[in-house]
């Protein structure tokens, strides 16, 4: 048993530090490591939900010795046998080399040594997880290529760049010169698209600049777009075929999950198995919406990059000539500020061409893929508040898509900007709040409607995610929780299902102990259980909700009246960043912990409890039991003046 102890030495090492590439210590070979251990290790990417269990279980969980062929290592079970984690040494060095982490009992996720040197370089995203395959090349802890990902998860990870302006991240993706000269693609063409792509930093500041839907909080929500379409290689002068998805676009949250934004992620070309942008993205908002062909399957079009010849038989010449006009018409959009009539000129103009377009096209792919462009088209122009008048022009255009092609993907996607769009128009318009009431409990009928009708729409995990917040926030929690749970069982590959099943935990908390902890913004670990004993106050919130600021000075008297009595606060921050979270803090002096894990948004503790809203406040008593999952300030002071009294 001489090497499986010197592995499980080296797993104990890897857990003890996190960093996981410690060789060998003395002193615990004949010690296994403890579940608490084992399960301290975590992802080198936070972008990947992971199975925790409650500490509580940890006496239920166990670490067994396992033999894969010639690794050998540990796995780590919980409480149903479930696999949770496990840790091998696959070359027999006695250094653990393959980290695996699981989710629902299959794995989403694993960190390799490949080149058994002590340092992570590949990182694969499995099943639930995804189907992305990263490589570190200089073991910087970035990855630098990839050997596998989808066109999804490159719209995903665009979205991350711009709201984190972190163009490195960003830089894997782009389309290269190597990449260009394995496609064959050169000359104008070439030339072009490495323009494209040059200065993603400037492009991604000018990109966010002044923007309403691109903050440090947006987040991803889905992948929306045509089905991918191949270039032939001669209307390009390529080597080889090219297999491109063309106006690619991104569903956001910024803030209001009712009212989600786009993100204009515009062309990806195929490689092998990964997918490369063409352009840098863009946030859809105002007139600066743009929708411009892809440049490689419309360079024979547009550009001239190609024989005349070739591109005369690559479209029709009426084709030609309205998406030339299409063109034009997206380069020459007034700016936000132009008066009202102007940008309802240009956005009915832009409707004219599209519609021309479809009657004129012959295939059905085609002309489902600009009648698509054309209802994101109206539904933006309606939502930005572009055109408000486009909203009878989309459910006419809804109509006919019901009419013509009642059982196609096109007729969801028509339903749901019909309903988008109304929904947003009518809020906008409420007089008061009875009247926005009536008109929130009909949206969340007409969603209702809407996931029976499509259950596998691409838009349904969203409808449902919708639902289940609406009613939440209307105080059914009965429906709300039923929705919550369609998401986690009927999306479970959608980023919808691991929320809603944290949102589920949440409603469910009352009564029963709080088990939170997380890393301290000062350093260290901040756990629930150190709290034990006193009231405590666990408050979600950032830096930038306008809500908290207005939260914080409140907090912070009561805080100071009774602390001395056994009350305590705990801060779990959500800015995506912490560089701006202290100086925050010490300006406004407030000094109870906090918790700040990577992510924002989407780190671990917001997913664990379903955090949509901000602030959200817990409330836990002296037993470690939470009292109130959604209390407010004037309820915390309440029950304080209650409880004090009472000791």
């Amino acid at each position: 048993m001489r090497i499986e102890r010197q592995v499980l030495s080296a797993i104990v090492s890897v857990v003890a530090t996190v960093a996981g590439l410690c060789l060998v210590p003395t002193g615990f070979a004949a010690d296994a490591p403890t579940v608490k251990q084992a399960l301290a290790s975590q992802p080198q990417n936070s972008d990947v939900e992971i199975d925790v269990p409650d500490p509580k279980t940890y006496d239920q969980c166990k670490v067994t010795l396992v033999r894969e062929g010639k690794a050998t290592g540990w796995i780590v079970a919980g409480p149903a046998g479930q696999p949770l984690r496990r840790f091998m040494d696959t070359n027999g060095d006695n250094v653990v080399d393959l980290w695996c982490y699981y989710k629902n009992g299959l794995e989403v996720y694993r960190d390799i040594d490949s080149n058994f040197n002590n340092k992570k370089d590949q990182f694969r995203w499995l099943n639930f997880g995804g189907t992305r395959w990263g490589v570190d090349t200089n073991e910087d802890g970035k990855i630098d290529v990839w050997k596998q990902i989808s066109a999804e998860e490159v719209s995903r990870i665009a979205v991350k760049a711009l709201a984190s302006q972190d163009a490195s991240i960003l830089a894997p993706l782009l389309v290269t010169k190597d990449d260009l000269k394995q496609l064959g693609i050169k000359g104008n063409l070439e030339t072009k698209l490495l323009a494209s792509v040059a200065d993603p930093a400037g492009k991604l500041r000018k990109a966010a600049a002044n923007s309403k839907i691109i903050t440090p909080r947006t987040t991803w929500m889905r992948f929306d777009a045509s089905p991918p379409a191949t270039v032939p290689a001669e209307s390009i002068k390529a080597a080889d075929d090219v297999v491109v998805y063309e106006n690619v676009m991104a569903i956001v949250d910024f803030g209001n999950p009712m009212n989600p934004g786009l993100v204009h992620v515009g062309e990806l070309i195929r490689l092998g198995d990964v997918w490369k942008m063409t352009s840098l993205p863009m946030p859809m908002e105002g007139n600066a919406i743009q929708l411009e062909p892809g440049i490689v399957m419309n360079d024979p079009l547009l550009s001239g990059g190609v024989e005349p010849s070739i591109a005369k038989t690559s479209l029709p010449q009426k084709e030609q000539e309205l998406v030339g006009q299409l063109q034009k018409l997206m380069e020459s959009a007034p700016p936000p500020t132009a008066p009202r009539p102007a940008q309802e000129k240009h956005q009915k103009a832009v409707e004219a061409v599209l519609t021309n377009l479809i009657a004129e096209v012959k295939s059905d792919e085609s002309r489902n893929q600009w009648t698509r462009q054309l209802l994101d088209s109206m539904a933006i122009a309606v939502q930005s508040g572009v055109d408000p008048s486009a909203l009878d022009r989309l459910r006419k255009l809804e109509a006919e898509v019901s009419r013509s092609a009642a059982k196609s993907p096109l007729a969801a996607i028509a339903r749901y900007r019909v309903l988008v769009a109304d929904y947003a128009t009518a809020m906008q318009e409420g007089k008061d709040d009875e009247a926005r009431q009536k008109i929130h409990e009909h949206w969340l009928t007409d969603l209702d409607d809407y996931v029976e009708k499509f259950p596998k729409s691409d838009d349904a995990s969203e409808a449902a995610t919708q639902l289940a917040q609406g009613y939440e926030f209307a105080g059914k929690l009965e429906k709300a929780a039923k929705w919550y749970q369609r998401v986690v069982t009927d999306y479970a590959e959608t980023p919808a299902a691991g929320r809603a099943g944290g949102a589920l935990k949440r409603l469910e908390l009352v009564g029963k102990p709080l088990a939170l902890s997380g890393a301290s913004l000062a350093g260290g670990t901040v756990d629930m259980k150190q709290f034990r004993g006193k009231l405590v106050c666990v408050f979600f919130w950032d830096t930038e909700s306008k809500l908290c600021r207005e939260d914080l000075m409140p907090l912070k008297v009561l805080y100071d009246t009774y602390r001395a009595d056994g009350f305590e606060i705990i801060g779990v921050n959500l800015d995506p960043v912490k560089a701006p979270v202290q100086p925050y803090l010490t300006q406004n002096g407030v000094k109870w912990p906090q918790i700040h894990e990577p992510g924002g948004p989407e780190s671990a503790p917001a997913k664990e409890f379903g955090i949509t809203i901000l602030p959200t406040m817990f409330i836990v008593d002296r037993d470690g039991k939470v009292l109130s999952r959604s209390a407010n300030v004037a309820e915390l002071k309440a029950l304080l003046a209650e409880k004090v009294a009472k000791k």
